[in-house]
């Protein structure tokens, strides 16, 4: 009989196989004296149009590490699970009545897994039961940056770890470093075993088998970057055709593209004219795939995105080379600020090679521990995007800009985001304002 209950809260299948591989590794505990319930989430902006988790091969073996199987879009409904959140004085009422529907006993000790802490349907958890132990685990890149919202006291305080991938070794996460809170690492082994077994339960799978038949040698990672505002329908399929020239360029002739899940499918025709005027074979993959499952069976040569995890996922658990296109551009446009994918970006843009600057060149492998030169640059990117929460970064921040803010690095920051900061960098405003502060100071400190 079970001596408490875990719930791990999933939007993705990635995510999902990151808890898998945690448990896996006893990073949990025995399974022996709790009982685990899956509580699937489907953010899509509209859920019923968009793909279901369990749809999803290799859904089924992760969902068999679990009891029970919950979705928290029904549990909820007709509530959206990013907007939805109870009110203060409700809270009680909803832990009750989740617990009478899942089965938990009145005063039996509930621990929760959850991702992104900072927003719903993960806060509302958090809330509603109020004295559980919060473990956060990290669903790619956006671990390295700064938490997103101010988490509330009450919360941030039950917080035990975040569990992340070791996606850049070497590269501590900042998420939730403002509360004390201590990352930990998911095993390598166990995270690419898990791989693995979700790339087996694509066995039998038509498409699949049709593209390993082509062996392509090149996969290109859609994202949906339109959809989200920040690149025109235009531009975000202009940024798939430069990853079908360049893989062209370096010799590739046979490419596959994987449209992201949730992209509108206006891709193809236009790829597929490229790929006819440059004599090489392309084939569109869009089933319910993860990326990790083509390199785990077509063992791809190299792996071109914009700043997806998957790759990084490429190249530090199967050494595929990997190249990046439009970094800078997104970089550019992503607003604010203090958009929490400016970090998966600035890691992109830092480490991994432009295929457009490779003019057909090999690309060759990422080094296997991040330069020196990444950990203070998302440090200081952190302190500006979230001064509020790590001021004790500030220095750091104003050695680094003057050190190294120029031509080169001028990219990654906003002047006028300098400028409210009184930073190195911002221009004659900064340096006005920070005269004013030391005129105040000083006037203050003489009495006057």
């Amino acid at each position: 009989m079970s001596t408490r209950t875990q719930i791990f809260q999933v939007s993705t299948l990635y995510g999902a196989a990151t808890l898998a591989a945690a448990l896996d590794a006893g990073q949990f505990g025995p399974g022996h004296d709790s009982r685990r319930v899956l509580l699937v989430s489907n953010n899509a902006e509209i859920p019923e149009t968009a793909l279901r988790l369990e749809e999803m091969r290799g859904y089924g073996d992760i969902a068999a590490r679990f009891d029970s199987v919950v979705d928290w879009n029904e549990a909820i409904s007709p509530h959206h699970p990013s907007g939805w959140g109870p009110r203060s004085e409700e809270t009680e009422l909803w832990q009750r009545a989740f617990r009478l529907a899942w089965g938990i006993a009145p005063g039996e000790p509930v621990d929760l897994a959850v991702e992104s802490i900072q927003v719903n349907p993960a806060r509302a958890l958090a809330a509603i039961f109020s004295e559980s132990a919060v473990h956060v685990y990290a669903d790619g890149l956006m671990s390295y940056g700064p938490t997103r919202n101010k988490v509330p006291r009450s919360i941030a305080c039950r917080i035990q770890r975040v569990l992340h991938l070791d996606l850049v070794n070497g590269l501590k996460p900042l998420l939730l470093a403002e509360s004390g809170v201590e990352p930990e690492l998911v095993p390598d082994d166990a995270f690419r075993k898990v791989l693995g077994e979700i790339a087996r339960a694509a066995d039998g799978d038509r498409r699949l088998a049709a593209v390993e038949a082509e062996a392509p040698t090149a996969v290109l990672l859609g994202q949906y970057l339109a959809a989200l505002g920040i690149l025109t329908p235009e531009e975000e399929e202009d940024l798939h055709l430069r990853m079908l020239r360049g893989a062209a360029r370096a010799g590739h002739t046979s490419i596959l593209f994987k449209p992201h899940p949730t992209a509108p499918a206006r891709y193809s025709r236009a790829l597929d004219d490229a790929a006819a005027a440059e004599g090489v074979r392309l084939t569109t993959l869009d089933s319910p795939l993860l990326a990790e499952t083509l390199y785990e069976r077509c063992a791809p040569s190299l792996v071109v995105g914009c700043f997806s995890t998957a790759m990084f996922t490429a190249a530090v658990y199967y050494g595929i080379p990997v190249a990046r296109v439009g970094t800078r551009l997104v970089l550019d446009r992503i607003t604010p600020y203090e958009n929490s994918n400016r970090i998966p970006l600035t890691i992109v843009d830092h480490l991994v090679p432009d295929l457009d600057e490779q003019g057909g060149e090999p690309v060759g492998a990422l080094p296997a521990t991040a330069p020196d030169t990444l950990g203070p640059l998302v440090r200081t990117i952190g302190y500006c995007m979230q001064s509020g929460l790590h001021p004790a970064l500030r220095p750091e921040a104003e050695a680094w800009l003057r050190a190294h803010l120029d031509a080169g690095t001028q990219h990654y920051f906003k002047r006028r985001r300098l400028q409210r900061l009184t930073l190195p960098g911002g221009g004659p405003r900064g340096a006005a304002v920070r005269l004013r502060r030391t005129v105040r100071r000083t006037r203050s400190s003489l009495g006057l």
